[in-house]
């Protein structure tokens, strides 16, 4: 016979404390699974855009080769210049005599040909022209008419050669500049003699300006 005096607890109350910490265990891994998923998302929408960037860049120098091949396919054409990854390549010999910073009468012809096509690009693209010359690897004559000190002097001589040229005939002056690299990035072996002319050339790449060398708005707004 029960004891009605005996206190009992509540049959309701026994899985109260159980239950809350159920609930609230799911309410974190709830939590949890949000946080994940709203990281994935975030990241998922991070690598769109910057497949998307990627994908305009390319399209963008897409474009920007064809402008330049565009404008110029007449000495390309005729195999006056060669043009790779957006660089323009001239054979020394075209341009120069061996051993000489004194331009051919068909190599200033030839700069004359690619000046009005190339300052026209330029300004269109807010971009740059880098003058770079280049050498093999044989050393240079110090006797006689052309005297250098090396390689790197040579080159440096005739990429200022093919900048004066150009600015005579109408690129700007602060829209080209001279490179030399000497003996150095060959494009052949310089263990035959096809190989070594192959490296005495010159290139003209189109580059974008630097920064420090736009005009700012304001600037601009209160120049004369």
């Amino acid at each position: 016979m029960l004891d009605d005096g005996l206190d009992l607890p509540d049959v309701e109350d026994i899985g109260t404390p159980a239950w809350a910490s159920f609930g609230d265990l799911m309410a974190g891994v709830l939590g949890a699974f949000v946080l994940v998923l709203g990281a994935a998302l975030v990241s998922q929408l991070d690598l769109a855009e910057r497949l998307d960037a990627e994908q305009r860049q390319r399209q963008a120098e897409v474009a920007r080769r064809e402008a330049l091949e565009r404008a110029l396919s007449g000495p390309l054409a005729d195999g006056r210049i060669t043009l790779k990854d957006g660089r323009i390549g001239i054979s020394g010999s075209v341009l120069f005599a061996t051993g000489s910073d004194q331009l051919h009468p068909d190599g200033r012809a030839l700069l004359h040909t690619l000046a009005r096509p190339l300052a026209t690009y330029l300004a269109q693209r807010d971009e740059v022209l880098m003058v770079s010359g280049f050498t093999d690897d044989l050393g240079v004559a110090k006797r006689g008419p052309f005297r250098f000190e090396d390689n790197w002097e040579l080159s440096a001589q005739r990429a200022l050669t093919v900048v004066r040229t150009l600015m005579q005939e109408g690129l700007p002056p602060d829209a080209v500049f001279a490179a030399a690299f000497g003996p150095q990035q060959p494009v052949a072996s310089n263990d035959t003699a096809a190989g070594r002319a192959q490296n005495r050339r010159v290139e003209l790449s189109p580059t974008p300006r630097p920064a420090a060398a736009r005009p700012s708005a304001a600037s601009a707004a209160s120049a004369p």
